[in-house]
């Protein structure tokens, strides 16, 4: 039976934004479309609430935000949480026991907001960090003078926490004895970094509750993505895409495959695959299966 989508996540870097982490002209007009088309566009995103873009928390249509791979809900109209999950704060600690040592360092999330280690802010290249993501860093992080004593400070009221490892064996080893911690969500969305959070978090459980919050079937919800972080979306999803570009775990876990987000992946799976096409008078939008 075809569904008209109701409702759209999109998750943002590599995804739906351009290398300057801004929207391409294609996939505003995509976004204006499915707005005009009354679809609820939702901004699903491994970034705090802080670090958001303002060109898509102001977009004209886009009420709502899954932040921090689901740690907080938010409405961005009506400037309230609509959902918010801390980190155990024993299990806070138990990562900083874990990590002591290692060739890494830390971000941690309060209320939305972004800190880490002034000397990481301030060479980010040290931990595996491209151009643009140093940039970024930079952009948005708060600096603290001694991170692992603030996330102590703050045990009690971290969104989530992030370790920046130096390389690639740190992160395996890492990962290896984190799993071993119960009542976390563990995930990551680009190489050099590993995501912690409360495990009742996730992309695609923010997604469920938004759905449920707007009466929304899951069959008549599509999700992109790019990163291992949304494959538990796009699985979640009654229709997931992933970008050209996607990790491998997230284009397995998807349904379709759209274009490179540099080729306007998200704009593309608009018009072929869910039909919503710029509005003019007296057209029509299609279904999808």
């Amino acid at each position: 039976m075809a569904m008209t989508p109701k409702l759209i996540a999109l998750d943002l870097d590599e995804t739906t934004l351009n290398q300057q982490s801004c929207l391409s002209p294609g996939n505003r007009t995509a976004l204006e479309a499915a707005v005009s088309a009354g679809i609820e566009i939702i901004i699903a995103s491994g970034r705090s609430l802080d670090t958001l873009p303002e060109e898509m928390t102001h977009f004209p249509g886009i009420r709502y935000a899954i932040c921090g791979n689901g740690a907080m809900v938010y409405d961005l109209v009506a400037h309230a949480v609509l959902a918010q999950h801390f980190l155990p704060p024993e299990t806070a600690e138990q990562v900083l026991r874990l990590s002591k040592g290692a060739f890494l360092t830390y971000e941690g999330f309060v209320d939305g907001c972004a800190y880490a280690q002034t000397d990481y802010i301030r060479d980010p290249a040290v931990y595996l960090c491209g151009t643009t993501t140093a940039a970024y860093v930079q952009a948005t992080r708060r600096p603290v003078a001694d991170i692992r004593k603030f996330l102590l400070a703050h045990h009690t009221r971290l969104d989530s926490l992030d370790l920046i490892v130096g390389n690639l064996q740190v992160k395996a080893e890492m990962l290896e004895r984190l799993r071993a911690l119960p009542g976390v969500y563990i995930t990551s969305s680009v190489p050099h970094l590993i995501e912690i959070s409360n495990e009742v978090c996730g992309k695609h459980r923010g997604l469920a509750f938004l759905a449920a919050h707007l009466g929304i079937p899951q069959s008549a919800v599509c999700a992109f993505g790019n990163a291992d972080n949304d494959a538990d979306m796009l699985r979640w999803a009654g229709l997931g895409v992933a970008v050209a570009n996607g990790s491998p775990v997230c284009l397995a876990a998807a349904d379709v495959v759209t274009g490179h987000y540099l080729e306007d992946g998200v704009a593309q799976a608009f018009d072929t695959l869910l039909h919503i096409h710029p509005i003019h008078k007296g057209e029509s939008h299609g279904t999808y299966h």
